[in-house]
């Protein structure tokens, strides 16, 4: 008999069920809901449009105010107090409001993500839980309603895909650049309603950190989900952040895996998502002729303390270059103190940065770092399309830390290699 997935046994657990192949449908029980600013007023209204006045668990239920924080806008305003307003009346035992940072980045701090568990967001990137072990999904205002009314929902089981990352990482190679080659080689929609299960001795080497990057962006390919298997690491980082028990989910040996995607990285250049598309994925030394106007350095894929670190590394007694600006955002308030006892944000700012308050900031384009028409951005975010972080007519290229940190300085698309 053929083995099972990750993905296949955690929503089997989730379903009540012994055994769950993909392509069947299951009623699941969720161990966690996530809603932000973003579309968690709809997700409310959804909610009591079903009739239902309660959360099914207010231990359970993070909100989050990140994506326009703070508010900028009157009509953001509006929805910060509404949002205020539904924590206080439900108890929301998790409710974080401006300056805490980014909800991926809270969820996991708040010990609210475990290996082996089912948990859904009102936000696509919500996948990045899976660097945890667990099953994690972006999911639609309805569903996310139908999520903090009845603690359920239903999937159908994903097919999975195995990408097998191998080698060891050069000093200059980051997840980023792991995830950015796997959108080139699958394409946009490539892997579109599967899950990404990584493996290989250079996913093993990894932080936990670096794993969330990866998960992270999964939804860029069109996954629904991305897992890395639970280990030591995984287990190291959980004591520090939850208590009780959890049940980390191992894949078969056998498992049946819909194709595997192989990923070797001793070779491996530092990556570049071009304009407009995140699979429009090239090798830095292919744009490195493209000058820059901004730099951000955050968001969830990229805003913790490890990637502060890796543009601390190359910019501490540095000057980015005149003309260039660069917005450095930490992902949460816990982040944002370590990086500032550390000297780190300070160096930064010293260099030229300028270091704003934890939220998801120039990657929304919805208060902060908004382009003008005709500027080029570099970004350690996620997405590229046309007009995500301000004018339709900027142009916004993706890449890691390192990538970011080295343009900064030099005031073009740079291998950090060079610096």
């Amino acid at each position: 008999m053929t083995g099972r997935t990750v993905s296949e046994k955690i929503l089997a657990r989730a379903g009540g069920k012994t055994s769950a192949r993909a392509g069947e449908i299951v009623k699941a029980r969720l161990d966690a809901v996530m809603i932000n600013d973003a579309t968690g007023v709809l997700a409310v209204q959804a909610m009591k449009d079903m009739g239902k006045t309660r959360v099914w668990d207010p231990s359970r239920v993070m909100v989050v105010l990140d994506h326009v924080a703070p508010a900028c806008t009157i009509q953001s305003a509006k929805v910060h107090k509404e949002l205020r307003a539904f924590s206080h009346e439900q108890g929301i035992a998790h409710h974080h409001d401006v300056g805490d940072g980014v909800c991926h980045q809270l969820m996991p701090e708040s010990g609210l993500v475990k290996p082996g568990e089912l948990i859904a967001g009102a936000d696509s990137h919500t996948c990045t839980y899976g660097a945890f072990g667990a099953f994690a999904t972006g999911v639609g205002s309805t569903d996310a309603g139908a999520a903090m009314a009845f603690g359920k929902l239903w999937f159908r089981v994903p097919e999975t895909i195995e990408v097998k990352v191998t080698g060891n990482m050069p000093q200059y190679l980051t997840s980023k650049d792991v995830i950015l080659r796997l959108a080139k080689l699958v394409g946009a929609d490539g892997a579109t309603y599967t899950s990404l299960e990584f493996t290989g001795g250079a996913i093993a080497d990894m932080s936990i950190p670096s794993r969330m990057t990866l998960c992270n962006m999964a939804i860029e390919v069109g996954a629904k989900a991305g897992i890395c298997a639970s280990d030591a690491k995984t287990t190291r980082w959980l004591d520090d952040y939850t208590d009780g028990r959890y049940d980390i989910v191992y894949p078969d040996e056998n498992a049946t895996y819909m194709k595997t995607v192989a990923i070797p990285v001793e070779d491996l250049e530092p990556q570049v998502a071009c304009p407009h598309n995140v699979d429009n994925v090239k090798p830095v030394s292919k744009v490195t002729q493209v000058n820059v106007d901004q730099v951000f350095l955050g968001s969830c894929t990229n805003g913790r303390l490890e990637d502060l670190e890796i543009a601390h590394h190359i910019l501490k007694g540095r000057k980015i270059a005149r003309g260039v600006r660069m917005l450095v955002v930490p992902a949460s308030r816990r982040v944002y103190a370590e990086a500032e006892k550390r000297g780190i944000l300070r160096d930064l700012m010293d260099a030229g940065a300028v270091v704003s308050n934890p939220s998801c900031a120039a990657c929304y384009g919805g208060s902060i770092g908004v382009m003008a028409p005709g500027e080029v951005g570099i970004t350690t975010s996620n997405r590229n399309f046309r007009g995500r972080q301000g004018s339709p007519e900027s142009s916004v290229y993706l890449a890691s830390p390192l990538v970011a940190a080295a343009s900064a300085l030099t005031g073009h698309i740079t291998d950090p290699r060079e610096v």
